[in-house]
């Protein structure tokens, strides 16, 4: 099993990033189809709330194109039949498949967007992850050449963060598992994964296991103990081999990790949620990668908890949403050493997952963390904006109110296009 991963991966690991991009720039750069225009849906995988609807996690599809007749709203809904806090979902390599799944589970859902991408289709359930690798709550999905790795936040022992990641192929196969580094420095947890294919990188990221993150905020807050049993470090692994290299001391939960898409850069960026700091992974002059606090986010005093970053194609500029002020804030990165922030903006009362298109002139937020973290009453709103962005001024342009339409709560977003599978003329 090992040998096959690294045959595969090793095919295209040496690939750089100028030949293979995406839409939406924190995307897998494996992903092989690209969206050079305007967008025409957001796909937003939606956590279900028992008596609203059919109470059940769903892919909903939004249509996003200003020349539709249904622009900023929902066409499509695909229903899982269950509850499974549903979080993050990822495209595989060819771009025809969505796998999405949820936290307190190990169930995978594949989804069909290239027949009829207005409409995705439900075609498989992937079942085997906690039987084949003991780990629970499939978090993130990274497109690799012919496979998918997923990445567990915890493991289904003792649901601690313990845990790690499992490969499979794109037919929903299981291959291989790997756990996080526990030992050097390791402490076992995991989060977030990104690629840099030129430098033969993977980072990882750390959060927290089922314990914790399936428990109400307020409650887990207060509590000492489990506050200690959160993730403080990223971790370089060898891709080719799946080998971990070196541990980085990174603390207070870093998240989502992007690198930059410039080819001439050779570091990655991401966010710690519970102190509030930019760390900047890169790769000094005698090619070993160190971990640096480069910058803050708002007042760290007021816990504004930054969750969901995006990087811009050039990478000099960087979004970032904190969840409990509801800002999303932008920084310029034409010096990763020292970003600079230049705009923020309330933009919900509670917001979580921020997408943008290639161009940079559209922004996608939505606003829900997780089932038993969210705000209650009137601070929990649900939903799904759009706005403009003019390199100076984020502007709303549409929204849908998941709550009004029954839908449940908003969280993760891929984009999607009909040109993208459209048949070639005399094809």
């Amino acid at each position: 099993m090992r040998r096959s991963y690294c045959v595969a991966v090793a095919a295209l690991a040496c690939a750089a990033f100028t030949g293979v991009h995406a839409d939406e720039t924190c995307n897998s750069p494996y992903i092989s189809k690209l969206i050079k225009g305007q967008e025409d849906y957001v796909y937003v995988w939606t956590l279900g709330i028992e008596g609203l609807g059919d109470g059940s996690d769903k892919l909903v599809t939004v249509d996003v194109n200003p020349k539709s007749k249904a622009y900023g709203k929902v066409i499509n809904t695909v229903s899982t039949g269950t509850r499974a806090e549903a979080h993050h979902m990822g495209f595989t390599d060819d771009r025809r498949h969505i796998w999405a799944g949820g936290l307190s589970e190990n169930r995978i859902w594949v989804f069909d967007i290239a027949s009829n991408p207005a409409k995705p289709k439900l075609v498989r359930t992937v079942s085997d992850l906690g039987d084949k690798s003991g780990f629970l709550g499939p978090h993130t999905y990274y497109a690799l050449p012919g496979r998918m790795l997923v990445q567990a936040l915890s493991n289904t022992k003792d649901k601690s963060g313990k845990t790690g990641m499992a490969l499979y192929n794109n037919q929903g196969k299981f291959i291989d598992a790997q756990p996080m580094p526990s030992s050097n420095g390791g402490d076992g947890y995991g989060y977030d994964l990104a690629v840099n294919p030129k430098k033969n990188v993977l980072l990882t990221s750390s959060f927290s296991g089922y314990a914790n993150y399936m428990r109400p905020l307020g409650e887990l807050i207060k509590d000492g103990e489990a506050m200690k049993n959160f993730g403080n470090t990223m971790v370089v692994w060898d891709l080719k081999v799946l080998k971990p290299q070196k541990v980085l001391a990174v603390p207070g939960a870093p998240l989502e990790i992007r690198w930059s898409l410039n080819p001439k850069d050779n570091w990655a960026i991401t966010a710690a949620a519970l102190t509030s700091k930019l760390w900047l992974v890169k790769q000094d002059a005698k090619g070993d990668w160190n971990a640096k606090e480069v910058g803050t986010i708002g007042d760290p005093a007021k816990i504004p908890l930054p969750v969901d970053i995006s990087i811009t194609r050039d990478g000099k500029g960087l979004w970032v949403n904190t969840f409990m002020d509801g800002k999303t804030h932008y920084f310029d990165l034409s010096n990763p050493e020292a970003p600079k922030q230049t705009y923020e903006k309330v933009t919900g009362k509670q917001v979580n997952m921020i997408s943008q298109s290639w161009d940079g002139k559209r922004v996608y937020i939505t606003s829900s963390l997780l089932a038993n973290w969210d705000k209650g009453g009137a601070d929990n709103e649900q939903f799904i904006r759009g706005f403009a962005w003019n390199g100076s001024e984020l502007s709303q342009k549409f929204e849908v109110d998941f709550l009004k339409e029954k839908l449940g709560r908003a969280h993760h977003m891929k984009l999607g296009s009909r040109a993208l599978y459209a048949k070639p003329k005399g094809g």
